[in-house]
């Protein structure tokens, strides 16, 4: 009994060194399968800090509207601080989590600007690299180019 698992010894007359590198193997080439669907850094995740519940729902809304986004979540009680004009500040801030196409993020940025009540929002985003392929096509059908 080869690392608590005596049925994997088993298999194959008990070569579970080789059994073992058929499926790491295996898993490679799915997931190399999988990411030859998907141009790394396509889509993005953007980050928006909004000073209360209700202006982040108000901008999830909008951004999902217009076809910004796909998907907004919003993340409660965040605690940010920062520098600001000359002073450190403390303030709870409500987090949105914005997944959308990375063509999309200039025009995200855009309306965050026109519907956001600080005098600097926050609008930063990084590429996706990889990730699950359903779920990046589905970010892929519902925000169009």
């Amino acid at each position: 009994m080869r690392f608590g698992l005596p049925h994997v010894e088993a298999l194959q007359g008990g070569s579970y060194r080789a059994w073992l590198l058929l499926l790491r193997s295996a898993g490679r080439r799915a997931f190399s399968m999988a990411s030859e669907t998907y141009a790394s850094g396509a889509h993005s995740a953007a980050f928006v800090t909004c000073p209360n519940d209700t202006v982040a729902k108000d901008l999830a809304r909008g951004i999902v509207q217009q076809k910004l986004a796909a998907c907004v979540n919003i993340v409660p009680a965040v605690t940010s601080v920062y520098e600001w004009q000359g002073a450190i500040q403390e303030d709870s801030e409500v987090l949105l989590m914005i997944k959308t196409r990375s063509s999309k993020v200039a025009a995200l940025a855009d309306y965050v600007r026109q519907n956001h009540p600080y005098e600097v929002a926050e609008v930063i985003s990084l590429p996706i690299e990889q990730g699950n392929p359903p779920y990046l096509k589905w970010i892929a059908d519902t925000v169009p180019e």
